[in-house]
């Protein structure tokens, strides 16, 4: 079989005469004239052809205020109408498919318009030609229609041929996504794809560049309408959202086509300082002006624009006007001329399957439309079948329209949409050979508002599209590692956003450690431990003199002893909290500080009931000897030690992570287990101290230079003040702090019993040796 493309280059020079005549023939599309076919030719089976020759016709007008434009002649429609013509004839020399069978053919011219459309199709059904017959006078040999239209025409004339079971095949431009219903349009069939894999490609394509900010402009037909509708439903899920929508009347002048531009120049005009704009085009005519509006991407679907010329003369425009006399071969190569004869080889292949299925019928007898949904073959390589629903295997180029060096337009072949390769992966496209708008370097931007920047998330705007949003910060403890998050994620429990709220990171983890406040204490403690100690040793050293022997020296060494561990305890405090040291905390506090308090309190019973022994018939020393001294502690500490064993076996105190002071922080401190127990424990040593206090309070009036009463009185009301201020401070301090402040409570307390209660005393052994003496201290020396 000889290329079709080949035959395409040898007959061009032999039709160039019809092709002059019909440029002339405007009183084609004249509705009021006798309706005559364009071509025709006798054959055993017809083929019905029915292609837009002529555009812009004079249309019916009620009220007699429109005037029609000049009739254009359009030549690619002819030179569809010619590829037809040759392949009948080359069928009918094929000697193998069709044999003994020629076919004949019909064309009429539609103008591109219903009206039109559908008179031809009553013309190709009706005899040879209109004029002289009645409407359906006789059976016609038609096989089926090939056309070319849009699919408002397209409707129609399906319609019409439906009650007669007479297939229709169109070419172009009929890819509306409705003809897929066969109970509708059960005769309808098609090579090119239906709008729902068009606006598919047209979606990915938008996908691929990240245009989600666009316009759209439809023309007031049924291919506009569910092309819109079809590209709606495939950018849903998407980021792309559509700013408007325009429609172009089936009837317009320039005023509209005016108010059309200035919609979209004004929509896109805030945007510009930030953004480029995008506009989709789903019209196959392009209005005059449009090609004048800059700083827009364009994106469209084949519109009538190729020829270079504009079908009316504006001001505005810098193209000239079309006269019809365009040559083929001169204008666009990548549409016009037989290199690339893409709707010309779907009229190629149309004839073929209606002679392929003819083919098929003579060996059987059902219907030629059941052998036409079934019919397949190849024709240079390409296999051709239809789908139950009439379609063809979706094929789309995306073609780049450029600027040649000499100023013409070039279209430029830069991807390819393929229907049969798996979803997601049918769009290639290749950016290197693009030239965008304005010859940018990169690609446009169409945007309503700029990406959200990992560590933001979108906020959309009140009353507007998904596409206009802000940028809000994530909060604290929330992330989003992405551009352009709708939310942002929480962070897990154990993990905090960073300063950019693009990542979680491990929380900080916070404890009383050996830092500054941790070395500070652990100084404090080791110093007053130390001092005590060296107390201590003078008490020891000094034991037999009378400052120390009329103050009970075995008591005196208990406390300090007491006091020693309570400056000790306060290491416990600091570092990570363990099981261990959790529980040792305040057990270790509270028997020390108790054993230190009964120390005391048994003391201050010992002075009261010396100096109150000098009265007749006073036996209360007898009963405050050494032994029962011992038992008065050991008893009153063993109450602490009960409370503190009841504590740990019951809700011993445990590490804990406190979440909830400071979300951005883990901060470990150890949990009381029992809040009962540790205020049980505070509140029996200040039990002790008030009891201590109150007797050390009544014996302060009792003769001596020396008296111990006062002291002790003294010391415990420092203590005393030092809790009373302890517990609010804890109360309010979380964690670390909290650690700080009981462990200062500690100290402070510790350092006033000591200072208190021995600092007196060393400065007599120390620095006044002479008032060691029994008779200054019982007040009875000679000044």
């Amino acid at each position: 079989m000889t290329s079709p493309l080949t035959l395409f280059c040898s007959f061009y020079p032999v039709l160039a005469v019809t092709f002059v005549s019909l440029v002339h023939s405007e009183t084609f599309c004249r509705l009021q004239n006798h309706f005559e076919p364009a071509f025709m030719a006798q054959g055993d089976f017809l083929l019905g052809g029915i292609f837009p020759l002529h555009y812009n016709q004079e249309m019916p007008d009620l009220n007699s205020t429109y005037r029609p434009p000049p009739v254009n002649f359009d030549p690619r429609a002819f030179r569809w109408a010619l590829t037809m013509i040759l392949t009948v004839d080359e069928i009918n020399q094929n000697k193998e498919l069709l044999p003994n069978h020629t076919l004949g053919y019909k064309i009429f011219d539609s103008c591109a318009y219903p009206l039109t459309g559908q008179r031809a199709a009553l013309a190709v059904l009706n005899g040879v030609t209109e004029e002289g017959h009645g409407v359906c006078s006789g059976a016609s040999p038609l096989l089926a229609i090939i056309g070319e239209s849009g699919s408002a025409q397209s409707i129609v004339v399906s319609r019409i041929l439906r009650p007669f079971r007479i297939p229709m095949v169109n070419i172009y431009f009929s890819s509306c996504a409705c003809f897929t219903d066969r109970q509708k349009y059960p005769t309808f069939f098609r090579v090119i794809p239906n709008d729902d894999y068009q606006v598919k490609a047209l979606a990915q394509l938008l996908v691929h560049f990240n245009w989600t900010w666009v316009g759209l402009i439809r023309g007031d037909h049924e291919y506009g309408r569910f092309a819109v509708q079809g590209l709606l439903r495939e950018l849903q899920g998407t980021k792309v959202c559509v700013a408007y929508t325009e429609m172009i009347p089936l009837l317009y002048n320039q005023q509209r086509a005016l108010e059309i531009i200035q919609v979209g120049d004004k929509y896109f005009q805030s945007f510009k300082n930030s953004i480029d704009a995008l506009c989709i085009y789903l019209c196959h005519i392009i209005l005059s002006g449009l090609q004048n509006i800059t700083g827009i991407q364009w994106v469209a679907i084949t519109p009538y624009a190729l020829y270079g010329c504009a079908p009316v003369s504006p001001s505005d425009s810098d193209l000239p006007l079309c006269s019809g006399d365009e040559t083929l071969l001169e204008k666009h190569a990548a549409y016009m001329n037989t290199s690339s004869p893409r709707v010309a080889y779907n009229v190629y292949k149309a004839v073929y399957a209606v002679a392929h299925s003819l083919h098929n019928l003579f060996l059987c007898q059902p219907g030629l439309q059941q052998y036409l949904q079934e019919v397949q073959f190849t024709i240079n390589g390409e296999e051709v079948n239809f789908d139950l629903k009439g379609d063809s295997i979706p094929y789309y180029d995306i073609i780049n329209w450029q600027r040649g060096a000499s100023g013409n337009i070039e279209f430029v072949p830069v991807g390819l949409f393929d229907g049969t390769k798996a979803a997601g992966q049918e769009l290639v496209i290749k950016e290197d050979r693009i030239v965008w708008a304005g010859h940018q370097s990169k690609v446009p931007v169409s945007v309503c508002s700029d990406s959200c920047a990992p560590g933001s998330r979108k906020a959309v705007r009140r009353g507007e599209l998904v596409c206009c949003f802000d940028c809000v910060p994530c909060d604290s403890g929330k992330i989003s590692n992405e551009t352009d998050s709708i939310e942002c994620r929480e962070c897990p429990e154990d993990f905090w956003s960073n300063s950019d709220r693009t990542a979680c990171i491990p929380k900080e983890v916070e404890f009383l450690a050996y830092d500054t406040v941790g070395i500070v204490l652990t100084v404090i403690s080791v110093v007053g431990a130390c001092l005590t100690i060296a107390v201590l040793v003078i008490f020891f050293y000094h034991r037999n003199t009378p400052i120390i022997r009329m103050n009970n020296s075995e008591l005196s060494f208990f406390i300090l002893l007491s006091l020693t561990l309570c400056f000790l305890c306060c290491l416990v405090f600091i570092g990570e909290p363990t099981a261990w040291s959790c529980m040792l905390r305040h057990t270790v506090f509270s028997i020390t500080f108790s054993l230190c308090i009964s120390c005391i309190l048994g003391k201050t019973l010992v002075v009261l009931a010396a100096f109150t022994a000098t009265r007749p018939g006073n036996n209360l020393m007898k009963w405050l000897g050494p032994k029962q001294q011992r038992a008065i502690i050991f008893i009153s500490t063993l109450v602490q030690v009960v409370i503190c064993v009841a504590w740990l076996i019951d809700a011993p105190p445990h590490p804990f992570r406190n979440m909830e002071y400071e979300r951005s922080k883990i901060i470990l401190e150890c949990s009381n287990g029992s809040s009962l127990a540790f205020w049980c424990v505070l509140g029996y040593i200040g039990l002790q101290a008030g009891l201590c206090f109150l007797l050390a309070f009544l014996a302060r009036n009792l003769p001596g230079n020396f008296n111990e009463a006062k002291v002790i009185t003294f010391s415990i009301l420092i203590f005393c003040a030092v809790w009373l201020a302890f517990i609010p401070a804890y109360i309010s301090s979380p964690g670390n702090y909290a650690d700080a402040v009981e462990s200062f409570a500690i100290l402070a307390s510790s350092f006033g019993l000591l200072l208190c209660l021995f600092v007196p005393k060393c400065y007599i052994i120390l620095l006044k040796p002479e008032k060691n003496t029994k008779q200054h201290l019982i007040g009875k020396d000679k000044k």
